[in-house]
């Protein structure tokens, strides 16, 4: 008896601990990543330059590190809500925008636009949501048979989504394009991005991601069964279409932006709920700051482990995510509990 009422105590202690301890990572590894590059600067120094305004090279990181850890923080958490949310709606704990080929769709019809039609550059973000629709519309039509087995949903997926590498690529070739531009979009690279795509970045992800927080009850709902769920008064397939479609807005725009980074979005949800549980009105927060985590240190530990040279965070992610996506599958033949 005593331990029944106690538990709530402790398990929101624990929450509470893994939020604090994440966030103080999060703020710790911003210092870290401002300092790490050819700039010689101290922390302490880059924290006085911050106050003071009056160093030369704590302003040069300013104008060009800065955007880059924005820009890092802000797609992990997009990417990883994503993944949260897609897993939520396919019930497939295998599901993630990179993996079933949201991501690269979006990003296959970012590098037709900069290639065949520059003009309509600044209308990248809002097209690669369409690409990523596309993508999520086509993968379910082609599994579909009488019903979605998880099994296939995936293979599907991972069918198109090297599909639509590859012409991404074969394109982006063609058009001779460089890093800078578009193959950037195919490698994940995130160098040379300025505080113009951050800002456009945080503008679209952060509704997006304000969008999922106010869907977390439904998310909840959808884990049910799906019977269970209409005898409550749940419209599923509406739900479904809607968490979906905002899941596809944050995969593409951040795609549209960092490129293809694939198993963040697998790899933070399970994480998150071994940690904080599976109710997604805790989950999803923590998914944020601990997606923004990751990704910021996949950027980090890419720029720091060979400098002067740079290993792309989208490599480091699937070093880190493939071991992680082949032991997900022997663990009881991808099931999980939501």
């Amino acid at each position: 008896m005593d331990r029944e009422k106690t538990y709530p105590k402790r398990k929101f202690g624990t929450i509470t601990a893994a939020y604090s301890v994440v966030l103080a990572l999060l703020v710790l590894l911003i210092l870290k990543a401002s300092v790490v590059g050819g700039i010689d600067v101290s922390i302490g120094q880059m924290l006085r330059g911050l106050y003071t305004g009056n160093d030369t090279a704590v302003d040069t990181i300013i104008d060009v590190r800065m955007p880059r850890i924005a820009i890092a923080i802000v797609a992990g958490a997009a990417l990883a809500v994503s993944g949260t949310l897609l897993q939520s709606v396919m019930k497939n704990p295998l599901t993630d925008p990179g993996i079933i080929g949201i991501s690269s769709a979006a990003a296959l019809v970012g590098t037709l636009v900069n290639v065949l039609f520059p003009i309509l550059f600044f209308s990248v973000p809002l097209l690669s949501v369409l690409g990523g629709l596309c993508a999520y519309l086509l993968i379910y039509s082609l599994a579909w048979d009488g019903g979605v087995q998880p099994t296939k949903l995936i293979l599907v997926g991972v069918a198109l989504n090297l599909t639509f590498t590859g012409i991404a690529q074969a394109v982006s070739s063609a058009g001779g394009a460089t890093l800078t531009g578009v193959q950037s979009i195919v490698s994940g690279n995130i160098a040379q991005k300025t505080w113009g795509d951050a800002r456009m970045l945080a503008i679209y992800a952060g509704i997006a991601i304000v969008a999922a927080l106010c869907l977390s009850n439904i998310c909840n709902l959808l884990n049910l069964d799906d019977k269970t769920a209409r005898g409550l008064g749940v419209a599923v397939d509406r739900n479904r279409f809607i968490v979906a479609f905002v899941a596809i807005i944050l995969a593409s725009i951040s795609t549209s932006v960092v490129g293809i980074v694939g198993f963040l979005g697998l790899l933070v949800p399970h994480i998150a709920r071994h940690i904080v549980g599976s109710d997604h009105r805790v989950l999803l927060p923590f998914v944020i700051l601990l997606g923004a985590f990751m990704m910021l240190l996949s950027d980090t530990i890419g720029r720091a482990v060979c400098y002067p040279y740079e290993i792309p965070a989208a490599v480091i992610m699937a070093i880190c995510g493939g071991p992680f996506f082949i032991a997900l599958l022997k663990m009881k033949g991808g099931k999980h509990e939501y």
